[in-house]
């Protein structure tokens, strides 16, 4: 990119020059919680400071429920009921070094804490703090019960053909390399996500936030996508397919 030049980003994280450049878009990987409180109509956006080289992809297939000994299953072999559980494992590198070169105060004062501080709070209720919620169990409830909070609705974005909803279900830190007030300087996050199909929000009876309308339809057009590649896939082998099918 030419000195001088401006850029902008998306909210995939991608870098987009405002003039000409003949280096490639860099687009970064991001996750996005939605209906942060803390944050008002703002999500919270964390894109990755560094993409991952890798991570693991998984699809669970449905399986049918054990059959009684000698009995015979009813279960059509080929069913499939609803969509696969699909999740991700991945590992976010954090490192502080070039913004304590540039002078960033919050990076001169906490490292790369702030970083750990904006994933960890994924994992907390969205609508609650722990806080308030013993406080209203000390002076305000009685008997009554703390009324259940759940997680801000959350997206996974991988670049535009994978914008999906996920929870995240495992997370560990590695800190490293403390500064004089013991913050890290720099990081490693692993993180476990599973995806949510529309299931997941769409129950009898429920009216859909504004949200879950998001992560409903965010998921239905990265399975277009996926549909869309397979059948450009079937078009480009069609023919040796069909030598080989006895017919």
């Amino acid at each position: 990119m030419r000195a001088g030049q401006r850029t902008t980003a998306n909210l995939a994280g991608a870098v987009v020059p405002d003039g000409y450049s003949r280096s490639p878009r860099l687009v970064k990987g991001a996750l996005v919680a939605l209906g942060e409180p803390f944050l008002g109509p703002i999500p919270n956006i964390i894109v990755f400071q560094y993409n991952p080289e890798s991570f693991t992809r998984s699809l669970t297939p449905w399986t049918p429920p054990a059959e009684e000994e000698g009995g015979e299953s009813d279960v059509d072999p080929t069913a499939q009921p609803f969509d696969p559980a699909e999740s991700f494992d991945l590992t976010l590198e954090l490192d502080a070094t070039d913004a304590l070169e540039s002078g960033d105060p919050v990076a001169v004062l906490t490292g790369v804490a702030d970083r750990i501080a904006a994933l960890e709070v994924l994992l907390y209720p969205g609508d609650q703090s722990a806080l308030g919620a013993a406080l209203s169990g000390l002076f305000g409830g009685g008997d009554e019960a703390v009324p259940r909070a759940s997680v801000p609705v959350l997206l996974f974005i991988w670049g535009p053909g994978r914008i999906v909803p996920v929870r995240i279900t495992s997370f560990s830190v590695e800190e490293q390399a403390f500064s004089p007030t013991l913050y890290p300087l720099r990081a490693t996050v692993t993180l476990g996500l599973l995806v949510l199909t529309p299931e997941a929000f769409e129950k009898p009876g429920k009216t859909l936030t504004a949200s879950e309308e998001l992560a409903v339809t965010a998921y239905k057009f990265t399975m277009s996508q996926r549909e869309l590649l397979a059948r450009a896939n079937l078009a480009n082998s069609a023919e040796s397919i069909l030598g080989m099918l006895p017919i």
